[in-house]
Parts: C-alpha cells; structure tokens; sequence
C-alpha cells in the first residue's frame, strides 16, 4: 500500500504519464520488457510503474550496482548482479529459480545504454525455459509516456516472435532517441528459420 501511494504522488510531480494496456494478476511471474533503455532514470520509472501494479518486481543490473553501501539499496529494490562475463549461467540461475518459486524479472535486452548495437537474447532464453510470458514495457520520450504493453507467449519461431515486438516498439523512442537500439537478437534466423536461439 505504502508503495502504490508514493508511485501515484510520483506520477502526479512527474513530466512522464503512465499509459498501460490491461495487465495480468500483479502475482502472475513473467519477463518484462525494459526497452528503449537509453538512459539510468529508466529504473526509476520501471520502478514507479511495478509499484503502481503492486508487482514484485526483481531486475538485471551491472555487478558493480551491488557494491556496498549502494548495493544494500539496488538488492532490496530487487536487483540481481550480472556478471557480464559469463551471462549464459546467469540464465540458468534464473530459470531453476523459477522452477523454486516464480517471480517477475525486467530485462534490458539492450544490454547498454549506448545504442548502436542489437538485442541481447536472454530475454527469449528465460521466458522460452521457464515458460513464462513476455510482457513489453517501454519508455517514449516522443509522447512523454511509458508503462506496460501487451503480454505475450512466445512461439519459439523466434524471427516471427520478433516481428510482433518490433512492431509494438517501432514507435517507442526511449528517453535519449539517439542511444535506441533496433529490437533484432544477433543470432536472429532469417527467412522464417525457427532454430532455437542461442546465448548472446
């Protein structure tokens, strides 16, 4: 209750207006979605937004967020450390998690806040292991608003999976435009190949 009064007196100080589609049960456990992930402030509206829907929310964030004082704040804000050198066991981790007791994890498939570069594919690797569906959440500096799309099920044809995301982000911009990345996975098959995707 706390949490959902202070995300509402956020969204009434903040410039950003939260735009949702309908939602699951707040309990449902599934991916989010963080994209275009263009700058930090991008966990703070994440953030606002789980506490709006009362969804217990855990995150991917760099090893180094969890450093001490800092880290007591980002873990209790249910922040999972990545160590980017070895994101593949990373995956696993989660997905036996889930078999234990499943939750809902945001995922920045970005991976940077630069832009440039595609997608990283432990998104689809987690939702298709653990059978979780995919909610697309975003951020458009363009109409000031953010929040939760639609939820979906992944197929495992992974080119057609990406069509449907790529059509609902095409006119997301993020909060920098310039550091947006195209929704494409590295290891994405062309030509309606459905082979499963491997680890980015």
């Amino acid at each position: 209750m706390i949490r959902r009064s202070l995300a509402r007196l956020y969204w009434r100080l903040s410039r950003w207006t939260l735009v949702s589609e309908p939602q699951p049960p707040a309990t449902t456990a599934r991916v989010i979605i963080g994209a275009p992930h263009t700058s930090n402030w991008d966990g703070v509206l994440m953030v606002a937004i789980a506490w709006t829907y009362d969804i217990e929310l855990h995150w991917l964030g760099k090893k180094q967020l969890f450093a001490p004082p800092l880290g007591l704040l980002t873990r209790a804000l249910g922040g999972i450390p990545v160590d980017r050198a070895n994101p593949g066991r990373l995956v696993e981790e989660i997905v036996a998690g889930q078999s234990e007791r499943p939750f809902s994890i945001v995922v920045t498939p970005e991976g940077t806040r630069r832009g440039g570069g595609g997608w990283k594919s432990g998104f689809y690797r987690i939702a298709r292991e653990a059978d979780l569906p995919v909610t697309l959440g975003y951020v458009d500096r363009d109409t000031m608003t953010c929040g939760l799309g639609p939820t979906i099920e992944l197929t495992g044809n992974v080119g057609a999976d990406m069509d449907v995301i790529r059509a609902f982000y095409a006119d997301k911009s993020g909060l920098r435009p310039a550091n947006r990345s195209e929704p494409r996975l590295a290891q994405e098959p062309r030509g309606g190949d459905d082979r499963p995707v491997e680890p980015a």
